[in-house]
């Protein structure tokens, strides 16, 4: 991330600075390695539409060549986190689409999901008050996540007549609540409360409302004074190893660990280590 290759060689990815890109349907700053994501219509929840679900997509897909995001806050104006998709700008218009159309949205939806789980920098999600439907998708998409003692998230699906596999709700929610609770979630769509959602390790961590951005802004402080490099293999492999059997974890690991003892930041800790002094990594 720290040297771009040059723009001459079309079959090399193009890195370059997300800073400078200006977004639409939400709000974006980056400052000293973070991107804090605002989701900005207080008025409403900060409910999602259509095209905000297509930048945000567009956007972390970017991130694999960001040369100057090192992680991401991702947060709600105001009181809330995220009502949802707007039921007025998506799900009255969803009922008078095709099937072709509604397999075209719900791959969109599902595709912010895989863009934020395969984005290399950790995503942390503040959560305050609401965080319903897709809202609750987007934190769970997210790697860590800090809530208050007002938050309430609710996996909604089924309380609009649909089913609880949404965006990748069956497969995420089971690996970080467990199997049993994940299903009364997702069968009931009542509201986890911020207690349970910390006792059940969806949250990381609780926090006063005032004092949440700060504890998400210092956590992510943390994360990108860190080996930047290492955690984006770290993050890999936590995806990755899903689908794999003990031994291939093993493996996989084995082949991810020894890739990033070439890196300087390797050298780095050893040598820093060796003088009694504190690292200081560069992500290369």
């Amino acid at each position: 991330m720290k040297h771009p290759i040059p723009d001459h060689n079309p079959m090399r990815p193009q890195f370059r600075a997300l800073a400078p890109q200006t977004t639409r349907h939400f709000l974006c700053e980056v400052e000293a390695g973070i991107a804090t994501v605002t989701l900005n219509r207080p008025e409403r929840k900060n409910p999602l539409t259509f095209d905000s679900y297509g930048e945000l997509r567009d956007w972390f897909r970017a991130l694999p060549y960001a040369t100057d995001i090192r992680a991401v806050v991702l947060c709600g104006a105001g009181d809330n986190f995220c009502s949802g998709g707007d039921v007025h700008e998506i799900i009255g218009p969803l009922t008078r689409m095709s099937m072709p159309e509604l397999l075209a949205f719900t791959r969109m939806t599902g595709d912010v999901v895989k863009a934020m789980r395969t984005c290399p920098q950790p995503v942390i999600a503040a959560i305050d008050g609401v965080c319903a439907g897709a809202g609750a998708m987007l934190a769970l998409a997210s790697d860590l996540r800090l809530g208050t003692a007002r938050s309430k998230t609710a996996f909604l699906f089924t309380r609009v007549g649909l089913a609880g596999a949404d965006m990748g709700a069956c497969a995420l929610l089971p690996r970080v609540i467990g199997q049993g609770r994940a299903s009364e979630l997702l069968f009931t769509g009542r509201a986890m409360t911020a207690q349970e959602g910390l006792n059940w390790g969806f949250f990381n961590d609780l926090h006063e409302p005032e004092a949440l951005h700060d504890a998400a802004r210092t956590l992510a402080t943390e994360l990108a004074h860190g080996p930047t490099f290492a955690h984006g293999m770290t993050k890999t492999m936590l995806h990755q190893e899903w689908s794999m059997t003990i031994d291939q974890a093993i493996e996989a690991e084995a082949q991810a660990q020894s890739i990033c003892m070439q890196t300087q930041d390797f050298r780095r800790a050893f040598e820093a280590f060796a003088s009694k002094q504190r690292p200081v990594f560069e992500g290369d």
